[in-house]
């Protein structure tokens, strides 16, 4: 079966031409001439990104998932590619409710009328790792079941297999096969894809969420995140509140709605930089088709996050390193970036500052020289990860994701409101910010942190003294040591003292019986 889905592939790959890729790639003579004979004289119309986007999709939806994880890492791909494989949909025909249910009451250990008094048999959405249903509880809550497409995990470990094996190729023949880091691509999205299989991954991805916005009156009005019902969820069934909205991109429809489309885009750029910079955990899928907008009386014109199989982490060093990289754009200081990178550990400590620094000059000073609401930062960072790679950048994953979300707010962002200044809209955010993390207020915030531990320290601090400073045994120890040690030095002293005597004498003796009498 393996070499007929194998098979299978090599046709659809010459079909839609990816033998073009080898052919940039492959500079041996005779690998060249053979891939062009089989190409047979074709030409290709469409761009070499839809092609390929094309074979993806019609390898199926374990290929669809690979293409826009692919899609993320544009540290790796080319742009047009990259651009290419984000437009991927994963869309396939729902599997049988039957099996759905069959699932649900084997997951969960109850019959379907005992978990839920409503269950729509029909399929609401329908995916290539999971399918939703609405369902009713019976306190009369409407709720969204979220259900594993069954036999996946097989599937799934027959074609990476077969992807490991072209990684291995690639990373062996290509020249350029070992920066690509084909192997380290196809583990990542092994991770991926075996997490999303977890819908209990997925469903504490939303708690986590949930909890950092709903209990933070700062933040009212932002963000809403659907309740999980973990009572009914497991590895295999995902049960959290449904959500009513509008799709994002549905912009004609939310004008006549009354909502306020400006207000809306800055809104998008603030809760991307609450969750990156204040919790050090973002949504990191966040397109069009996940996210909606409230039109509910109470949370109207608010946005809501669906989906949350992928999410990013940032630790305190990756939320500094990022804040003080942007400011230093905002200021054209391109000596401090080059120094972060530095700094950082992620180039080597023998990188040459300056020429660094050119670097970055080069790429974020074209920038500056356009109106500030037609910069992306999220090209800038690509940019800046691309030239990175020159000087041996280590580009961490977390990174590159974030560069992938924000890119995506950005896209996000302007098609709300062509005249977002997202510059101007960040810019206080990070200085707000590194004021709170630096200033008088971080070190307020910070010392609180420690008061816990503090409170349980200091009282015990005078009787811990006295102990140590009466423990005679150890003071015995060091006065013993220290009078041996003195000892030792005297009778060295008085060794080096004989030893150059005997010297002398040894001399004297020579000078006396050989030297004279030869005079």
């Amino acid at each position: 079966m393996r070499f007929l889905r194998l098979i299978r592939i090599t046709f659809i790959c010459w079909r839609y031409g990816l033998d073009e890729l080898l052919l940039e790639s492959i500079h041996h003579p005779v690998a060249t001439f053979l891939m062009k004979m089989t190409r047979l004289g074709r030409k290709y119309s469409k761009p070499r990104g839809e092609r390929l986007r094309e074979a993806l999709e019609t390898l199926g939806p374990i290929f669809v998932k690979f293409g826009q994880v692919l899609s993320t890492r544009r540290d790796l791909v080319p742009h047009d590619i990259a651009d290419e494989l984000a437009l991927l949909q994963d869309k396939v025909p729902p599997f049988a409710s039957e099996k759905a249910v069959e699932m649900i009451e084997k997951s969960l250990g109850k019959p379907l009328n005992e978990l839920f008094a409503e269950f729509n048999l029909t399929p609401h959405a329908s995916a290539s790792v999971a399918q939703v249903h609405i369902a009713y509880l019976f306190n009369g809550k409407k709720v969204a079941v979220k259900v594993l497409r069954p036999g996946m995990l097989s599937v799934i470990e027959k074609d990476l297999a077969l992807m490991r094996s072209f990684a291995s190729l690639v990373q062996r023949y290509i020249p350029d096969g070992k920066r690509l880091k084909p192997k380290e691509v196809v583990a990542e999205f092994d991770q991926y894809l075996h997490d999303e299989l977890d819908l209990q991954v997925e469903a504490a991805n939303c708690s986590q969420l949930r909890r950092n916005f709903i209990n933070d009156p700062k933040r009212a009005g932002l963000l809403l995140v659907p309740e999980v019902f973990w009572e009914y969820s497991s590895k295999d069934v995902f049960t959290m509140e449904w959500m009513e909205g509008i799709p994002i991109n549905r912009i004609d429809e939310l004008k006549a709605h009354g909502v306020d489309i400006a207000k809306l885009a800055r809104m998008g750029v603030e809760i991307f930089f609450t969750q990156v910079f204040d919790d050090g955990f973002f949504h990191a899928d966040m397109h069009p088709g996940n996210i909606l907008v409230s039109l509910e009386e109470k949370t109207f014109g608010q946005y809501i996050a669906v989906d949350f199989g992928i999410v990013g982490s940032l630790s305190e060093f990756d939320k500094n390193y990022l804040a003080q990289n942007f400011l230093a754009f905002f200021q054209r200081d391109y000596r401090r970036v080059a120094q972060l990178h530095i700094e950082s550990g992620w180039v080597p400590r023998d990188t040459r500052e300056e020429l660094l620094e050119g670097a970055v000059r080069t790429v974020c000073e074209p920038h500056f020289d356009r109106p500030l609401s037609e910069i992306s930062l999220g090209q800038v960072l690509m940019r800046l990860f691309q030239t990175s790679r020159r000087f041996n950048v280590e580009i961490q994953p977390q990174l590159v994701l974030l560069q992938k979300t924000l890119l995506n707010i950005e896209g996000m962002g302007r098609e709300l409101d062509p005249n977002l200044d997202l510059w101007q809209t960040a810019k206080p955010f990070l200085e707000k910010w590194m004021w709170q993390r630096i200033g008088p207020q971080g070190f307020a915030s910070r010392l609180k942190k420690e008061a816990a531990q503090w409170s349980g320290i200091l009282p015990a601090l005078p009787r811990l003294l006295q102990q140590n400073l009466s423990k005679e045994d150890y003071s015995a120890e060091i006065l013993k040591a220290l009078q041996t040690l003195s000892a030792e030095q005297k009778q060295r002293k008085r060794l080096a003292w004989v030893g150059t005597g005997i010297a002398l004498a040894s001399f004297a003796m020579v000078v006396y019986f050989v030297v004279l009498p030869m005079l």
